[in-house]
């Protein structure tokens, strides 16, 4: 998007000058911006056991996408590996040489013993915090699905948005950040915050589709992509286009911190339940969020993470991909839930398994967290609400 014309009152200074004015205005943070990426070598002797638990299909699936993605990718794109550069070509020869090996052993102890000699691993630093090292905190997110209607008639009352004309975004290449803000009378601002775009009518007329829940709405922006049933019957996908900027607060922290559920208990279940029981207060608890999503249609072949792959139940995963490296391989060891034919909890079970790191999010921050996306299944839904777990996390590349 164009920078808006500069009024007469600034025209004596250059649009890079401008530009300059409007980013630091937008980047109160940008002392905080991590520039290296928080990982360890680890000895051959202590690799995991890379023991997968889900199906090769999924594996062979995320692997070729994320091998496409590569391949896509300029030649000057180096990642940064502990202190070692990498080129697009290096990781893309990594992940052929691990699909070639998925896809000729017969089981997943050979798969592990092959990559215990031929390639090496790195392990996230983690929260840093606590006695392990390497501890991650490790949640799930879906793909929801809810019913709306093109046009607002009760009770679909609440819009999600496209983005509107007067959102500007700008790359900062020097801290691999995005300004966002808008211009008033040429002079930068940020941009509107949640609940100034929905107590004040801001932006009517930019209107995608309409829900009848707002914290359905509230729950899209979150996960960042889903699916509507609209009223002629039809099921279309939503995805993220863009944000406002604004930093993401967590609407589970503040109901911690205001004393009405405890930390363990700050599962998406009990927040839905405690807004549902309190409909009195849920706009306030909503709005103490400030970030907002706009959404665009999506081609209904499936939700796209931030590096526009096509995500993989079980196998793509978000992480904070200015500390942690994009386009490799990751196995990741946590726990996930068990649901009965009802949806109730029966136990937890152990989690290892490959995944690449394909998405990122504003929740997602530091070398402590990783988001396993889960699908758009019941149970997708069921386990995103209750994964709230400590796990670690590897990443290979070939030898």
């Amino acid at each position: 998007m164009r920078l808006q014309k500069p009024e007469r009152n600034i025209r004596l200074f250059s649009c890079t000058q401008i530009l300059l004015v409007f980013l630091l205005s937008l980047f109160p943070f940008l002392d905080n911006v991590a520039l290296g990426q928080a990982l360890r070598p680890v000895d051959p002797s202590h690799f995991p056991a890379f023991r997968d638990d889900l199906d090769r299909q999924s594996l062979l699936q995320a692997a070729n996408r994320q091998a496409t993605y590569l391949q896509g990718l300029p030649p000057k794109n180096a990642l940064i590996l502990a202190g070692h550069a990498y080129s697009p070509q290096q990781l893309l020869d990594s992940i052929k040489y691990f699909i070639q090996i998925v896809e000729q052993t017969n089981t997943s102890q050979d798969i592990g013993q092959i990559l215990q000699k031929t390639f090496k691993v790195y392990q996230a630093t983690g929260k840093n915090k606590g006695p392990v090292f390497g501890q991650m905190l490790v949640t799930g997110y879906y793909e929801p699905i809810f019913e709306g209607s093109l046009r607002r008639e009760s009770p679909f009352l609440y819009p999600l948005y496209t983005q509107p004309a007067d959102l500007i975004c700008r790359k900062l290449s020097f801290v691999d950040k995005t300004g966002t803000g808008r211009f008033k009378d040429s002079a930068p601002l940020p941009y509107w915050t949640r609940a100034e775009i929905e107590t004040r009518n801001i932006l009517a007329g930019n209107e995608l589709v309409f829900l009848k829940d707002p914290f359905e709405a509230f729950l899209l922006h979150v996960q960042g992509s889903g699916k509507i049933h609209l009223r002629d019957g039809s099921l279309r996908a939503v995805c993220y286009a863009a944000s406002n900027g604004q930093p993401y607060r967590s609407i589970g922290k503040l109901l911690v911190d205001e004393k009405k559920m405890s930390l363990a208990e700050a599962t998406l279940p009990t927040i839905e339940g405690y807004l549902r029981k309190h409909p009195g207060d849920m706009m306030r608890i909503l709005h103490s969020n400030p970030r907002f999503i706009f959404f665009r249609w999506g081609d209904n072949t499936g939700p796209r993470g931030s590096n526009n792959i096509l995500l993989t139940a079980g196998r793509s995963i978000a992480i904070d991909q200015h500390v942690l490296p994009s386009g490799t391989i990751g196995f990741l060891i946590s726990r996930r839930p068990e649901f009965d034919k009802e949806g109730r909890l029966i136990k937890w079970l152990p989690l290892q398994r490959f995944v690449f790191p394909q998405d990122s999010g504003a929740a997602i921050q530091g070398a402590g967290r990783v988001d396993l996306f889960l699908g758009d299944s019941t149970e997708a839904m069921l386990s995103a609400g209750l994964m709230k777990e400590e796990g670690t996390l590897y990443f290979l590349l070939k030898n």
